[in-house]
C-alpha cells in the first residue's frame, strides 16, 4: 500500500513540477517580448530619487574655519577664564 501510494505521490509532484517550470517559461518570454509593467509609484520613486542624486551631486560641504582663527578664540577664551580666575582684590 505504501509503495503505491508513493508511486502516485512522486509522480503527481513530478508532474506539477514539470507544469509549474513551463509556466513560468511562459510569463518569462512574454515578459520579454512586452517587457514589465512600471507602476506609478515605482516612476515617482525612481524620479524622487534622480533628484536626490543631483541635489547631493550640487551639495558642497560647510568650509572649515582656519586653525588661525581657532588658536585666537582658544587664546581668548583662556584669558577670560584666568580673568575670572584671578581673586578680586577689594
Amino acid at each position: 500500500m505504501y509503495k503505491i501510494f508513493m508511486l502516485i505521490a512522486l509522480s503527481v509532484l513530478a508532474i506539477g513540477w514539470i507544469a509549474y517550470t513551463l509556466w513560468m517559461r511562459k510569463i518569462y518570454e512574454e515578459e520579454k517580448k512586452t517587457g514589465r509593467p512600471k507602476s506609478e509609484r515605482l516612476q515617482k520613486t525612481k524620479s524622487e530619487v534622480v533628484d536626490w542624486a543631483k541635489k547631493m551631486a550640487k551639495f558642497e560641504p560647510p568650509t572649515r574655519k582656519k586653525t588661525e582663527d581657532r588658536k585666537q578664540k582658544t587664546e581668548d577664551r583662556e584669558k577670560k577664564q584666568a580673568e575670572r580666575d584671578q581673586p578680586k582684590n577689594d
